[in-house]
């Protein structure tokens, strides 16, 4: 809007179709919400998983743990206050799909000579390999672990993530031609250009979990755990119990997993404590739910100010109980009290760490020790050196990992055939009926894969929306799309062995 005049509406560019869509705009991998709802409708999990798995690589990971930025969006929240169950209708379709392996982007027969390596074997890491080994590039990826996941795998319990949905679904990229050496860190960014690659994905997460420098934090060692360390220990068998009183410091989505981790363990009295009110956590509502259904206790206005030590035993934890102003900036000190407890387990952030990155490369990082990465392209300083997932920008969910993860592929291919990255390939429209139980699609809106904009491949989108064309309705079934109660939701694995899906989807 310019003054008193309201400028047109630019239907000549595509973004004006994607975000009349609001779930699918809302989603970082701009996943076609409508399209696999209506898929899931109509019996069709196997296709509505591979129309899921175009734009966000992992359904049945993300169906368990997306942190469901489409949900917000959601329209139907205008109309009686919920949205559409997205994420858990993500989670029945990967659940009941067949096998999709013979049905993804057919791998060529030789490869294009050039020579990708991916460091760290996280969600990011893992979509730029799906997304570059149809066009033949040598991808060679290094992990710390014995198996891939990354994060997923350390600090995401088993469950809320079963091993075998988590395992599959990273296989399913492995196979497709990816050397992977499990057991191999990465110890210097250095060495690894010298050995001849032609482009580097650094995708490591953000490993560190933050510490709590009070008072007696170091005086009983045994007693006091890094939230994320603890989670990887617990993933890991060297951890399999807990003390009954249970302090959770923070209130973010990884202080909801130590809090139910540490219920499996043995803890009967669990709390977790916030400094701020209820409204201003950054756990999602349905974790903070999940937690109390639980048993957990959800302690707001604490501040910790020590830890109480005797004996060289914790005991107890000092807090402050704070008063807030309006909008939470600002507080006051009501009064002190002590919270006994047995075990406190840190949860207040993670943090990026890159000891291998030497200094002198011309690899630029910033004040806060974060390498320099182009928003767009996701490139660094150095032309062959890429960054995505947290390791680009710091700890958010698996989604925001994927997203980067695409594009980052984008950048790579354009990087490693010559062309400019900041010419990117346009998304792309196919505007049909928006009506549930269409047989036909509905708008697509998800980042364009470097299929689109390599020259041996046939373009993924065009630059310009097409007309609205009319589809045949189909009686939806019985138990709609509303959620996924009606539906069954035990978790089968899909096996090689299943029915694939004749459809090829790239």
């Amino acid at each position: 809007m310019r003054g008193d005049v309201v400028e047109p509406t630019d239907t000549a560019s595509p973004d004006y179709y994607h975000r009349v869509v609001d779930c699918q705009w809302a989603c970082p991998a701009h996943t076609n919400v409508p399209g696999y709802i209506r898929l899931i409708a109509q019996g069709r999990d196997t296709e509505a998983y591979l129309l899921n798995r175009e734009s966000n690589v992992f359904p049945g990971i993300l169906g368990r743990t997306c942190d469901r930025p489409c949900e917000p969006a959601c329209r139907r929240t205008r109309v009686d206050g919920e949205p559409v169950a997205i994420c858990r209708l993500k989670r029945v379709a990967a659940d009941l799909a067949d096998d999709v392996r013979a049905s993804l982007a057919p791998l060529p027969l030789s490869t294009n000579g050039k020579r990708v390596a991916l460091i760290g074997a996280g969600p990011a890491s893992l979509t730029v390999a799906n997304d570059l080994a149809p066009l033949g590039y040598e991808l060679t990826l290094f992990e710390r672990y014995d198996r891939a996941g990354g994060l997923m795998r350390t600090n995401i319990p088993s469950f809320r993530l079963p091993e075998e949905v988590l395992d599959d679904e990273t296989d399913v990229i492995l196979e497709r031609g990816v050397d992977a050496r499990f057991d191999t860190p990465v110890t210097s960014l250095r060495a690894l250009r010298e050995t001849g690659y032609d482009a580097v994905f650094v995708g490591v997460g953000a490993p560190r979990g933050k510490e709590l420098e009070l008072p007696g934090r170091h005086d009983a060692p045994d007693n006091v755990h890094v939230g994320i360390d603890w989670l990887e220990s617990v993933a890991f068998g060297h951890v399999d119990t807990i003390g009954e009183r249970v302090l959770i410091i923070g209130v973010g989505n990884t202080a909801m997993d130590c809090c139910r981790t540490a219920r499996r363990l043995g803890g009967r009295d669990i709390k977790v404590m916030a400094r701020r009110p209820r409204d201003y956590f950054k756990a999602s509502p349905w974790e903070l739910e999940d937690a109390e259904e639980e048993g957990v206790e959800i302690v707001v206005n604490h501040a910790p100010t020590r830890f109480v030590v005797e004996g060289g035993r914790l005991t107890a934890m000092e807090f402050e109980v704070l008063e807030w102003d309006e909008g939470a900036r600002h507080s006051r000190v009501l009064e002190t009290l002590t919270v006994p407890c047995d075990d406190v387990i840190l949860a207040i952030g993670q943090e990026n760490a890159f000891p291998w990155i030497e200094r002198d490369l011309g690899l630029e990082f910033d004040e806060w020790g974060m390498p320099v990465v182009d928003t767009t392209t996701f490139g660094s300083t150095l032309p062959d050196v890429f960054f995505g997932g947290d390791a680009a920008w710091g700890p958010k969910n698996i989604i925001w990992a994927v997203a980067h993860g695409h594009q980052a592929a984008i950048s790579i291919d354009l990087f490693l055939r010559g062309l400019p990255l900041a010419d990117r390939p346009t998304p792309g429209s196919t505007l049909v009926s928006q009506k549930m139980g269409s047989a036909a699609s509905t708008a697509t809106c998800r980042p364009t894969s470097p299929r689109a904009c390599a020259s041996s491949a046939t373009p993924a989108s065009t630059s310009a929306p097409c007309s609205v064309s009319p589809s045949r309705p189909t009686a939806p079934r019985p138990n709609s799309a509303r959620g996924c109660a009606r539906r069954p939701s035990t978790p089968t694995r899909r096996s090689s062995s299943r029915r694939p899906c004749p459809r090829p989807v790239g």
